[in-house]
């Protein structure tokens, strides 16, 4: 049953069978970036010594009374309005459990009145994916199990932070609307980079101020039945979002194709395992006796409120990829890498100073990772014109790349300190004459009919003119020499 696919070191997902589909829905907690908690003036802050960053009111104490963070409902609905959708009044309930990451015995969310729903986002391939709704809510406290595998039910004893209770969150929940663990993957990256555009949340998933929780279920493929999901809790990269979730899918495949059936149920993520592990029955929103916070007054945004959220909202990652696909002649996706890194300003400044569109793309995504040091715009355009011309080959531009974002010098003073010059042809032609002299079966293999063996031979002479002039020979010249004499 279980095919991998290679989607990285070390990174399987199980492949799902042709004749399922699966059928996913997310729910991603984001923690809003404000200086204090939801309802009380306690530093909402990620390191501090446990039980360090409370009070009477994040603690639930009797006669504690909250009090709304307007920033926080600034940030709510900015993301809010970001996401597409529609910014209405609305009210906080009480979410009422016992556990003991939440001292209070309930947690105040938002129920049947939130303050986004109806929104989507697509995808940077051009999936949307809808989005039902995106409440807020506070944070709970985080529960450390010491001993056994980690979980309370094989803990020796547990430990109780409540420095998170009470720290604002966004929760995003999407409709059942992503059909494969690419998607998925897909969707978070893209929400991430919306949350880091607009600044309300420094989503950083291993410090956990964003969670993705996802209800999965698999059904017939062809079938529009929505069968039994699984929510598996907290997975807390992006790279273990498509892996848990193409795990599940198959775990249920499993189950029905043996005559059984999955319960709902709560799961957890195991990452070292690679595995989906049982957790509690989970729970319907009547198990929760929602009823309105008598606290707090309903939120109503203005409409002056919301055009001028409107009008404050950034460009986002779609439209970045949009600007720069345009600009460089590629496809948006080509561009996602380099937006995602924020270097899309970077990247349209150069091709406004003149270098050319694909070689800034291609720099940008495969030699700049690490980032642009000290390099300018303008200084980068010099040195792909530099390339286009023909005055750098593509090894000596790399090397000269990495030294101007070390300095900041120009590509010219760099590549002539390192005595570099574009060879002519006619050096290049008498060394190429010499290669077919000495390897004529392979010159044979390349001028013959064989596409694919002209193709590999190609490379042949190509790799060992680089070679014998140390990078320093132009591969689009030599391509073209090359296809001269054929």
């Amino acid at each position: 049953m279980y095919t991998t696919v290679d989607r990285g070191p070390d990174v399987h997902e199980p492949s799902i069978p042709d004749e399922w589909e699966l059928v996913v829905g997310l729910e991603v907690h984001v923690e809003l970036s404000t200086n204090t908690k939801l309802f009380c003036g306690c530093a909402n802050a990620f390191g501090a010594e446990p039980n360090t960053n409370v009070c009477p009111t994040c603690l639930g104490l009797p006669g504690s009374l909250p009090v709304m963070n307007g920033a926080a409902i600034e940030s709510a609905m900015r993301l809010g309005r970001a996401l597409n959708c529609t910014v209405s009044p609305s009210i906080m309930a009480r979410k009422n459990y016992t556990y003991p990451d939440m001292p209070k015995d309930f947690q105040t969310s938002q129920y049947d009145q939130p303050t986004n729903h109806d929104g989507w986002l697509d995808t940077p391939e051009g999936v949307r994916i809808n989005i039902e709704r995106a409440h807020i809510e506070e944070d709970t406290g985080k529960s450390t199990h010491v001993g056994g595998d980690g979980r309370i039910s094989s803990a020796q004893y547990s430990l109780i932070d409540y420095n998170r209770a009470g720290v604002p969150l966004l929760e995003i929940v999407s409709c059942p609307d992503i059909r494969t663990a690419d998607e998925a993957k897909a969707y978070v990256s893209e929400l991430r980079g919306i949350v880091l555009a607009l600044g309300v949340s420094d989503a950083k998933m291993e410090e956990g101020s964003m969670r993705v929780d996802a209800n999965v279920s698999v059904r017939p493929r062809g079938s529009d039945e929505l069968r039994t999901r699984c929510e598996i809790k907290n997975i807390n990269s992006i790279s273990s979002v498509g892996r848990a979730i193409a795990h599940e899918a198959n775990r249920h495949i499993d189950l029905y194709e043996t005559g059984e059936r999955p319960i709902q149920e709560t799961r957890h993520w195991d990452e070292e395992a690679g595995r989906t592990r049982p957790g509690r029955s989970k729970e319907n929103d009547e198990d929760y006796r929602y009823f309105p916070e008598p606290d707090l007054t309903p939120l109503v945004p203005t409409a002056a409120e919301l055009e001028a959220i409107d009008a404050s909202l950034p460009e986002l990652p779609g439209a970045q990829r949009a600007a720069l696909a345009e600009a460089a002649g590629i496809e948006p996706t080509e561009a996602s890498l380099i937006v995602e890194r924020g270097d899309a300003g970077f990247a349209l400044d150069a091709i406004a100073a003149g270098g050319d569109g694909a070689r800034v793309v291609v720099h940008l995504n495969n030699n700049l990772a690490g980032g642009v040091g000290k390099l300018t715009a303008e200084l980068f355009a010099g040195l792909v014109n530099m390339e286009t011309a023909g005055e750098l080959s593509s090894t000596q531009t790399k090397e000269v790349l990495a030294e101007m974002v070390e300095t900041g010098g120009t590509a010219a003073d760099i590549a002539a300190a390192k005595g570099f010059e574009a060879m002519g042809t006619g050096e290049l032609d008498g060394m190429l004459d010499e290669l077919i002299a000495n390897h004529p079966d392979e010159w044979a293999r390349f001028a013959g009919d064989d596409e694919g063996e002209s193709k590999k031979m190609a490379g042949f002479f190509t790799g060992q003119i680089m070679k014998a002039t140390k990078g320093q020979a132009d591969g689009k010249v030599v391509a073209q020499l090359l296809n001269s004499r054929k």
